[in-house]
């Protein structure tokens, strides 16, 4: 049982080292996760640009129903 468990875990630790990481291991304090940061802020730019193009088009789409069907508000 414990012999299973330990080859797995050591098969983990391999694969991980091979793994490429979003930070450089040399660089100490903030540095070290300048691309995972920036990353972060144009993926977080992004979801407000497509919430605000989403949120336009949803007003526009009102006054447009409004104009074409009378009976409809929102």
């Amino acid at each position: 049982m414990f012999g299973k468990l330990s080859k797995y875990i050591g098969e983990v630790k391999v694969e991980l080292q091979k793994a490429t990481w979003p930070w450089d291991p040399k660089e100490t304090g903030f540095k070290k996760y300048r691309q995972l940061v920036d990353h972060t802020v144009v993926v977080v730019i992004a979801i407000v640009l497509l919430a605000g193009f989403v949120g336009f088009l949803d007003l526009v789409m009102r006054g447009f129903l409004a104009l074409i069907l009378p009976g409809a508000s929102a």
